[in-house]
C-alpha cells in the first residue's frame, strides 16, 4: 500500500521483459495465460494491440536494405542504397584522325566521345584560338562552319563547306571535364596540281607512237574522269583514224597515258589533260618529216640531233669562261 497523498510508483515494463514473463507463465503448469482466462473481446483488443505495436515498430525503422543473418533470433542489418560511379568520357582517336580535303569542297572533321553524360563538346580552332561550336550551336560569324550531332551519337561533327588552304591547320575537341580534356585534329586543305611529262614541248619522229602521261598529284581520292583534248576538240578513241588508246592508273599519283600509233604531221598541235577534280595541263607536240641520224624516243619525249649540238655548245662556252676567270 503506498502512503497517503504519495502517488504509487509504477514500474515501466519494456517489451523484452514482458515477453520473457509470458514465456515463463506459459512454461508453469497449470497456470492458465491471461490471455486463456480472458473473454473473446479481450483476446481481439491484445491481438490488435499486437499487430498496432509490431506496424509501429517496423515504421520507425529507418530506410534501406534489410537482410536476416543467423543465429539465435532475427537480426537486421540496414543498408543505405548505393550507386555506381558513372563511367568518364573517353576519347576514340581510331574514329578521331586527321584529315586531308580538297579546296572549294566539303571537310568533317570527327570526334567520337564515349559515355559523354552531361558533359559538352566543343571545337576550337588553334591559329587563332577561335572557339568554333559549342555542343549543337555555332559560334562564329563564318557561315561555312556548322556542328553536327545526332541523338544517341558518339560523334560530334565539325563540318567546313567551301574549304580553303587557309582553313590548314590544327583543331581542337575539347571536353568539358575538369580538367578539360582534348582531341587534337589536322586538317591539311590541298589543290590538286596536274602536269604532262616531257612538256611543255615534244617532238615526235613520223610513224612512231606518240605517248603523253598526265599526272595528277596532291589529291585526297582520284579524279571521277580524265579526257583529252587535240586541239580544243575531244580526241574520239573509236575515230576513223584508229590506234587510239589511253590507259589510266589511279592511286596517289593518278596517270592517263595516251598512245597514239604510227604519228602523221596532221598529230602535231596542242594536247590538254582534262582531270575532274584539277586543273588542266597542256603540251604542245611537233611530228617531223625528216628521220635525222641522232634521235631519242622515249615516254618523256624525244629530242633533235640540232638540240643536242646546242647543248653541246654552251657547255663548251661555259669550260672556256671558266679557264679565263682562272
Amino acid at each position: 500500500m503506498a502512503t497517503r497523498g504519495v502517488p504509487e510508483r509504477r514500474k515501466e515494463m519494456s517489451w523484452s521483459k514482458w515477453m520473457r514473463k509470458m514465456e515463463r507463465r506459459e512454461s508453469v503448469p497449470g497456470e492458465r495465460h491471461p490471455a486463456q482466462a480472458s473473454s473473446p473481446s479481450t483476446q481481439i483488443r491484445t491481438r490488435y494491440g499486437l499487430g498496432v505495436f509490431t506496424l509501429v515498430l517496423f515504421n520507425m525503422l529507418p530506410a534501406g536494405h534489410c537482410h536476416i543473418r543467423g543465429g539465435h533470433g532475427p537480426h537486421m542489418d540496414v543498408h543505405s542504397p548505393t550507386l555506381p560511379p558513372p563511367l568518364p568520357p573517353q576519347l576514340d582517336p581510331s574514329h578521331s584522325t586527321d584529315v586531308t580535303a580538297l579546296a572549294d569542297k566539303t571537310a568533317i572533321l570527327n570526334c567520337r566521345v564515349h559515355n559523354i553524360a552531361n558533359k559538352t563538346v566543343s571545337w576550337i580552332r588553334h591559329r587563332d584560338i577561335h572557339l568554333l561550336t559549342v555542343g549543337r550551336y555555332t559560334y562564329t560569324s563564318d557561315q561555312r562552319f556548322r556542328a553536327l550531332h545526332e541523338e544517341d551519337s558518339d560523334d560530334w561533327i565539325l563540318k567546313i563547306n567551301y574549304v580553303q588552304t587557309r582553313d590548314s591547320g590544327m583543331y581542337e575537341c575539347q571536353i568539358s571535364t575538369t580538367p578539360p580534356l582534348s582531341h587534337f585534329i589536322r586538317l591539311n586543305v590541298v589543290k590538286p596540281h596536274t602536269y604532262i611529262l616531257g612538256g611543255p614541248d615534244m617532238y615526235i619522229n613520223k610513224g612512231s607512237t606518240i605517248n603523253l602521261t598526265c599526272v595528277v598529284e596532291f589529291s585526297p581520292e582520284p579524279p571521277d574522269f580524265i579526257y583529252w583534248n587535240h586541239n580544243n576538240k575531244i580526241i574520239s578513241y573509236d575515230s576513223t583514224r584508229g590506234g587510239v588508246t589511253v590507259i589510266i592508273e589511279k592511286g596517289d599519283l593518278t596517270t592517263s597515258s595516251l598512245l597514239i600509233q604510227k604519228a602523221q604531221p596532221s598529230d602535231s598541235g596542242r594536247y590538254d589533260c582534262n582531270p575532274s577534280n584539277s586543273s588542266p595541263a597542256n603540251v604542245t607536240v611537233h611530228v617531223l618529216n625528216e628521220h635525222p641520224a641522232a634521235m631519242q624516243h622515249g615516254g618523256q619525249g624525244t629530242y633533235t640531233s640540232s638540240s643536242l649540238r646546242n647543248i653541246l655548245t654552251l657547255l663548251a662556252v661555259l669550260a672556256g669562261v671558266h679557264i679565263l676567270l682562272q
